[in-house]
């Protein structure tokens, strides 16, 4: 254990601890202007350390050890997303949480670490090639949790489990015949899910407002517009923190979270932005480096997977902001105001560390 904690990786650390403050800073100036100015920010510095320490059990214990408890993982994350159907807190139409206290806590999110470990562990033992039976497990095995996200209903959340699922079957060697088959039947799913009584109305117009936003009511384009009207003031090097008009007005909807990317470009300008963009890069560059080095399918596997999910949620909430993605709810990774997808964050950098330390043993 001494000789792997020689290997780990500081630079990806720094960077995920850098990001973090820089986001704490950008919450801080999104809630100031609330009646309990402190109270967003407090708790997201708390979360910040929860998660520091999510990220060192994550990072110490053996992911060889995490895959052979893999039936284990699946079979909780399961209970836990039946559990909040079942008894958990809607908000925003979307019954997604169990509330203790003062927290809020979104199964959903452990879920994307659960799955990667499991999909990790199943697709790492098969060696290059998979043959169909295994794809169809690999797709049972993703099914069953995005089900259970998609009763909730969570159309976003569920769309990060598919960009996981594709990118680590990718990376496993699926067969591209079967790949193309998966992108037809995942676009008709698409389709029937848009088409059908799953979700409202208003839901529907978020997911698709974004190819049509003339066609769009204005309740659903709001926070867009507003959104984008904060980063088109920004310019070049911003109003200065704290002294974004939009962000002093509070006009921007749920900005510490959904839309917290148009504070830095609003007070930070082009600059500011593109530094936190460069910070996120350079995070997805180290999680890259270490899927490349990690010594087996497994390990190579879980860096992909939380590769995915990062990817994933940088580009659509960051496209969402500039109204080029649809509203989905999806957080900016180490920026964004949230309990769960902050401790979720955290815990996929720790698997990632996980296997960078272990590549020599």
């Amino acid at each position: 254990m001494t000789a792997a904690w020689r290997h780990l990786d500081i630079s990806l650390i720094v960077l995920v601890v850098t990001t973090s403050v820089f986001g704490a800073v950008l919450v801080f100036s999104a809630t100031r202007h609330k009646a309990s100015p402190y109270a967003y920010i407090e708790k997201d510095v708390a979360f910040i350390i929860i998660g520091i320490v999510v990220m060192a059990v994550c990072a110490a214990v053996d992911y060889h050890h995490l895959a052979d408890l893999a039936r284990v993982i699946y079979g909780l994350t399961l209970v836990a997303l039946g559990a909040v159907l079942a008894v958990g807190s809607v908000h925003q139409n979307i019954r997604a949480w169990f509330d203790v206290g003062p927290i809020e806590i979104q199964p959903a999110e452990f879920a994307k670490i659960a799955v990667i470990v499991v999909l990790a562990a199943y697709l790492g033992g098969l060696g290059d090639r998979l043959s169909l039976r295994h794809v169809v497990v690999a797709l049972v095995v993703l099914v069953l949790p995005m089900g259970l996200i998609l009763l909730q209903p969570d159309l976003g959340t569920m769309l990060v489990f598919v960009v996981i699922g594709v990118g680590m079957l990718v990376a496993a060697g699926t067969p591209a015949r079967y790949l193309a088959a998966l992108l037809v039947v995942g676009l008709a799913g698409i389709f029937f899910i848009l088409n059908s009584n799953t979700l409202d109305q208003y839901q529907k117009e978020r997911l698709t407002s974004f190819v049509a936003p003339e066609q769009a009511s204005a309740k659903v384009i709001y926070n867009t517009e507003r959104a984008q009207e904060a980063i088109a003031s920004g310019g070049t090097t911003g109003a200065g923190l704290f002294h974004g008009p939009q962000t002093k007005g509070g006009f921007v909807p749920v900005q510490q979270s959904d839309f917290i990317f148009t504070v830095p470009a609003e007070e930070l300008g082009f600059a500011g932005a593109g530094s936190l963009l460069a910070l996120l890069a350079l995070i997805v560059w180290r999680v890259w480096r270490s899927a490349q080095l990690a010594r087996d399918p497994v390990g190579r596997l879980i860096c992909v997977g939380v590769l995915c999910m990062l990817v994933f949620h940088i580009f659509e909430n960051v496209g969402m902001n500039l109204g080029i993605m649809p509203i989905t709810g999806i957080p900016l990774p180490f920026v964004s105001y949230g309990g769960s997808a902050t401790l979720t964050a955290f815990a996929g950098i720790g698997l990632v560390l996980n296997v960078n330390m272990r590549r020599f043993s």
